[in-house]
């Protein structure tokens, strides 16, 4: 299904096919000014060429999704195995010429990809900072037990409990002066309170 895309441009995100009514008006607009016209295509030009490089990037998953053309998804699995660095420069001016076919639906797909990817991981570090600082006071202290416990009253609190008690244990520098030391309960209550969060 490879239709030969037409000859055009992009403003503002919208695809303009040369010799379309749209052009030719732009055009009629743009007597005199047309290097900012030129400016404009540059500016677009970059900025697709840098989304492609950022979907070499994205999950799997949000890759295959997309409805990229066979050529686009080939040329940017080939930039990837590129190490050359003049060879990967002209591969991906190649991968953003391809962008620049893409229509304004498929160009907006790629963005929201782009942005769950990076949003989900910012969700994601959140999570785990939050399971980090809970785990730090379970150990530091007995009250931060309660109130676990009134939050995810499901946690199994005698294991809870023991493990607290041997990363409290574990901590306990040999000599004085020492560096607290963390065992393995200490991970242990991490991946606990990790867990208790997802699902809660």
């Amino acid at each position: 299904m490879s239709r030969k895309p037409k000859k055009g441009y992009f403003v503002k995100g919208q695809f303009v096919a040369e010799g379309s009514e749209l052009d030719l008006e732009l055009k009629r607009e743009l007597k005199g000014g047309l290097e900012i016209s030129r400016g404009d295509l540059k500016r677009e030009s970059t900025e697709l060429q840098a989304l492609g490089e950022q979907l070499m990037d994205l999950r799997a998953g949000l890759f295959t999704a997309l409805p990229l053309s066979d050529k686009l998804v080939e040329a940017i699995k080939d930039a990837k195995h590129i190490t050359n660095f003049e060879g990967k420069r002209r591969q991906m001016q190649f991968v953003g010429k391809l962008m620049r076919q893409l229509d304004a639906d498929t160009l907006q797909a790629v963005r929201e990809a782009l942005d769950v990817q990076r949003h989900g991981s910012a969700k994601e570090a959140g999570a785990l900072h939050e399971a980090e600082l809970w785990r730090d006071r379970l150990v530091a202290g007995d009250e931060a037990l309660g109130e676990w416990l009134n939050l995810y009253p499901d946690t199994d609190a005698q294991q809870l409990r023991a493990l607290v008690r041997q990363a409290r244990k574990d901590a306990k520098p040999e000599k004085p002066g020492e560096a607290l030391r963390h065992g393995r309960a200490y991970r242990d209550i991490f991946q606990l309170v990790k867990e208790h969060m997802a699902h809660g």
